[in-house]
């Protein structure tokens, strides 16, 4: 039976179940693919091969929170990305974080309608409070492009252990 030269699975007919890829008409048969250059002259299992042309996990869990939960569930869809568990952990906790963005605004909108009926008062506090939340957000935003970017794992509080559980992470 052939195996993959994209993820080394077992193949039957001419495309990988596992992966997409097609599958050469002479690839190896037999027991598991085997490659050449190991110590001592023994051949040694071929490593399964990442795309080439694809994004790292750090950048495809930083492009997650880019555009929201928009490229979250664009990363949950999407079939190489799909499959790490830190890129769906990421686009997990993006969604959440929108969700709560936009909780928190709701929130902050009924505050203000009530607020802004208290003369000068309320005007400037429901002005303070929009600018924080937004300060809030953007800063939030960029430093969970950045961390994850550079490879570090953030959890959020509340939000991240949800992430990590439908994550499976």
């Amino acid at each position: 039976m052939p195996f993959c030269a994209n993820c080394g699975a077992q193949v039957e007919g001419r495309f990988c179940q596992k992966c997409g890829a097609p599958v050469a008409a002479g690839a190896p048969m037999g027991g598991a693919p085997m490659g050449a250059g190991a110590p001592g002259g023994a051949a040694a299992p071929i490593q399964p091969q990442t795309a080439s042309a694809g994004l790292s996990d750090n950048a495809a869990g930083a492009i997650c929170y880019l555009f929201g939960f928009i490229t979250g569930i664009l990363f949950l869809v999407l079939a190489p990305y799909n499959q790490s568990r830190n890129v769906r952990f990421n686009a997990f906790q993006s969604i959440f974080l929108n969700i709560a963005w936009f909780v928190l605004w709701i929130a902050v909108a009924i505050v203000s309608a009530v607020l802004i009926h208290i003369p000068f008062l309320g005007p400037v506090v429901s002005f303070l409070l929009w600018g924080c939340l937004s300060i809030g957000a953007l800063v939030i935003w960029l430093y969970m492009m950045f961390k994850t970017y550079n490879g570090e794992k953030i959890v959020l509080p509340i939000i991240g252990p949800m992430a990590e559980k439908q994550a499976g992470a």
